[in-house]
């Protein structure tokens, strides 16, 4: 049984001046390995338009890749053949658009990667049942690890998605809990908690600890990236809830403002609990107690206010930059065993990229 570590307490350290580096080249390269992967898995049969059209349509509108690119560049790193990580990695980015998809009908979105969701195009029910298949898929890809890495280790990865499937759901419960309970009162530690469930196994500790695990086989600690994954993943969440409210749509691919209109709980939101007036939060709890349906602009305009006044959207650049600087202390000890490689450069890049990006 895979332990979830204890959650480690915000890292105390300067960040350093950004630093930024260009990374889009390597993560199309490693994104063009798992490609063939990903069209194979797509059954070639009925029910196509109601089904594995839709899939693929989702799948050919795919993100950064920053997951694959994460489990392939860290096998690679550690001294083992990428291609042992591409069942993995493919299987990864599947169980990620699966999310995607259950998670816009959850939040209501309307936009993701600039063009409707899937249960805006296709209605809730197929958008629903796409996210299934999708996640089905994905565990049935495993099952290519088992001519490369053998049943044992095979077996282990597997271990690895099932406890990831777990954290990540036990983080959109207490996501969506917030919100249904419209609770104005969640502090940094609440927030920093469902980013660990939520966002860091499944996105960045996940990879990195199956990228390893396909590298060394026996010889590897997964643990050992654990506190990276987390750093790392934390500051790309902040980074992202910063870019949904003043982001560039045309980079960014989504609803500007849709945190906001769908009351998920930020840092951002968290630190404006703390520290706007009585009256403001109290103007907040009413906000945040209506539907979706019933938010308007007007109001998420005073919110967005309140946020720039009270110094939240400063305060969140702040606390990704440290979280940044932590995962880059952190990286020298997960890949202490790593040779110079392109690969290896790649993932140190990684680290600017995730509060440099603008998308």
């Amino acid at each position: 049984m895979i332990e979830t570590p204890p959650l480690p307490k915000m890292p105390e350290v300067n960040s350093p001046e950004a630093r930024p580096s260009d990374v889009q080249t390597g993560l199309r390269a490693y994104q063009e390995q798992i490609r063939p992967v990903l069209r194979e898995a797509i059954p070639d049969r009925e029910p196509r338009r109601h089904l594995y059209d839709v899939i693929a349509e989702q799948l050919s509108r795919s993100g950064k890749g920053v997951r694959p690119a994460l489990c392939i560049a860290t096998c690679r790193a550690l001294g083992g053949p990428g291609e042992h990580a591409v069942p993995s990695a493919a299987a990864i980015e599947l169980l990620h658009n699966a999310f995607l998809v259950h998670d816009d009908i959850e939040d209501g979105s309307e936009l993701r990667r600039d063009r409707p969701t899937v249960h805006r195009r296709c209605g809730v029910p197929l958008a629903i049942n796409t996210g299934d298949a999708m996640n089905a898929l994905s565990l049935s890809m495993l099952k290519k690890n088992l001519p490369l890495l053998g049943p044992e280790l095979s077996w282990r990865i597997l271990a690895e998605f099932d406890h990831t499937l777990i954290e990540t759901l036990e983080g959109q419960a207490m996501e969506l809990g917030w919100i249904r309970d419209n609770n104005c009162d969640t502090t940094e530690e609440d927030y920093l908690l469902m980013v660990l469930k939520k966002t860091c196994w499944y996105s960045f500790i996940h990879p990195c600890r199956v990228g390893a695990m396909a590298a060394r086989r026996d010889d590897v600690d997964p643990a050992a990236f654990d506190r990276f994954g987390y750093y790392l993943g934390t500051a790309f969440q902040i980074q992202d809830d910063v870019l949904n409210l003043v982001g560039d749509r045309s980079k960014y691919g989504k609803e500007i403002g849709g945190d906001i209109l769908e009351g998920k709980r930020t840092l951002l939101l968290a630190h404006l609990f703390k520290t706007c007036s009585p009256d403001d939060k109290r103007r907040l709890r009413a906000f945040f107690a209506k539907p979706r349906s019933e938010r308007i602009e007007r109001e998420a305009a005073f919110v967005m206010r309140l946020l720039r006044d009270c110094g939240s959207l400063d305060y969140g650049r702040a606390v990704a930059s440290q979280f940044a600087a932590a995962a880059r202390d952190e990286f020298e000890r997960a890949y202490a065993g790593a040779l110079p490689s392109p690969d290896l450069d790649f993932l140190r890049s990684l680290v600017d990229y995730m509060v440099t990006r603008q998308a």
